[in-house]
Formats: structure tokens, sequence, C-alpha cells
């Protein structure tokens, strides 16, 4: 299975759109190269703002240049665009519903090293609580290339979210989405995992690891946050015995609570949610975080196991 970064992913698409939509720029915070905007600067350096450590700054900017008629990119940091730059993103995008799209790479734990102050297992939490903003975590990089192109014709606020590293590819390079509906990845009977972003390939396999012990999973890729698929989550309630989710924030706020509220309201059943718990993290790299607090195919098949039993 090849494995290519989403953000390298974003970055080639808008590109290749931009050479044909004069009105596509891109706003950066001092990080073309976690974004991997090097190449955008360098074709259209008349479409590229560098506006420096100030994500507060870099989002006014772009909601500003989009009241002009241009179609407006803002990439940097997850961690700081989502946290610094939310009072604007509040009031200048989702509020004034202007057309910005906020880019957020190396989430979750992707600076996992750099410790608590890089983390970003918060922005679900925070940007689903705005009204006028859709957003997305996309699996891989041919989704995340088929939501940049969808991102670039839309005049709606959005946030896109995606790692640092290299992740499996999910999906062949021709796959088609319904850009609000999850993705049905896998059939399955007895319990349903929904997952978004880099969690995505892990529930693959821990569906197969499950298929294994007499186990139908049916996998869920919940990539678009808000609007959320509640018809597919309905789906999932009424046709297995259980729900797993799976994402790489918080318990707080994210797609675990996202799921359980839409079971509650329509169709309870039991759900486990496999996400960071309410504490100080730990440090270290992405994999070994995500072993730690069993975020791993085999730490999905046992909570999905769990769930059946209790």
């Amino acid at each position: 299975m090849s494995k290519v970064s989403c953000r390298m992913a974003f970055t080639s698409t808008i590109e290749a759109i931009a050479a044909n939509d004069e009105t596509i720029y891109m706003v950066c915070t001092d990080s073309r190269g976690s974004v991997t905007s090097g190449g955008f600067a360098k074709k259209y350096p008349g479409r590229f703002i560098e506006a420096g450590i100030a994500e507060q700054n870099a989002i006014s900017i772009a909601a500003g240049l989009s009241t002009t008629g241009k179609n407006v990119f803002v990439a940097g940091p997850a961690c700081f665009l989502s946290a610094r730059g939310y009072e604007q993103i509040k009031t200048d995008v989702a509020y004034n519903q202007t057309n910005v799209k906020i880019i957020g790479v190396s989430a979750g734990v992707s600076y996992g090293p750099l410790g608590g102050t890089h983390t970003n297992l918060h922005d679900f939490a925070g940007l689903r609580a705005l009204p006028n903003i859709e957003i997305f975590a996309p699996s891989d990089g041919v989704q995340t290339a088929f939501i940049t192109q969808y991102l670039a014709k839309s005049n709606t606020p959005a946030y896109m979210r995606m790692g640092r590293g290299d992740v499996d590819t999910v999906y062949p390079q021709d796959e088609a989405f319904d850009i609000h509906k999850a993705k049905l990845v896998k059939d399955g009977t007895d319990i349903t995992l929904i997952a978004c972003g880099e969690m995505v390939s892990p529930a693959i396999k821990a569906a197969e690891i499950l298929e294994k012990e007499g186990v139908s999973a049916r996998v869920l890729d919940m990539f678009c946050l808000k609007p959320a698929d509640k018809e597919a989550i309905i789906k999932a309630a009424k046709e297995t015995k259980a729900i797993v989710t799976i994402e790489e924030h918080s318990i707080h706020g994210g797609l675990g609570e996202l799921v359980c509220a839409v079971v509650a309201q329509h169709h309870p059943t039991k759900v486990e949610v496999l996400a960071f718990p309410d504490e100080e993290y730990k440090v270290g790299k992405s994999h070994e975080l995500f072993a730690y607090y069993g975020l791993t195919p085999g730490g999905i098949a046992q909570a999905a196991i769990r769930r059946i039993l209790c």
C-alpha cells in the first residue's frame, strides 16, 4: 500500500487549480515548509502572502482579500491556526461568511515530540461550535485532493485538518465522494467503526482483525464532521450492535461526542469513544502516542469486542 502525505496532496492540487484560476490566493504563517507551499509561492508570488508568525493577522488578511473576490486559502500548523486565530475565525470568517478556507497541517499529535504547546486535539470541538463553517478531516491523499477541489469551487467557509507524515492510501486514485456523506469503506453487520482523518486506516485494519475473529465490522469514514452525516450514523445504530468511534482528538467535542449525540436523540445504542483522554498528554512520536492511547488496529479491535460483549 503506497503512502503519501495529505499536505503534499493538498499543495499539489491547489497549485494545479491555481494555474487556471487567478482568484486563488494563499496566506501562510511562516510555515511554507510545514505546509509544503514553497512551490505555490514560487509559481504564484503575487498570490502568496507571508503573514509571519501571526495567525490572527493571517485569518483577517484572508477575510479581507475574500471581500475583493479572491478565493483564499490560509495554511499553517493546525495547533496555532485553530487556537490563536479562533477569534478571527469566529468573527471574520464564520460570522461574516467570507470565502476563506483554513488548512490546518500537522494536526493532532503530529508535533508530538514538541509537547503540549504543539498538540492540536481541540480544533473539532472549538470549530464545530461556530456557525457557517464546514469541517473536513481527510484520510488519505486521494480524499485530500478531492476535498481541495471542492473547496476551490465552494464559497462556504471551511476548515480542513491533516497530519504531517505520509499515510496509507485508502482509496483508488479515481474514487469519488459525496462531500457531505460518510464514506462506507467496508460493510458489516455486528459492529460499526466510525473514524476520521488518520484513524481511518487503523480502523480498516481493525476490521480485518475482527473478521478473523468472526466479527463483521462496518467501517465508516466520517471525513466531513460538519455538516455531519446523521443518516449514516442512525443507520449504523439500527443495523449493528454497537459503535466504536476513533479520532485523533480529545474525547471532548469531537467525532465521539458528535456520534453519541446523534444516537442518543434518534436510536440509542452502545458507543465506545476512542480518543485522547482528558489529561496532560505524554510526549512522543505520533505512532508511539497512538500505541499508548490504544489508537491502533489491535486497540480498536479490542474495544470493538469489549463493546459487543458488555
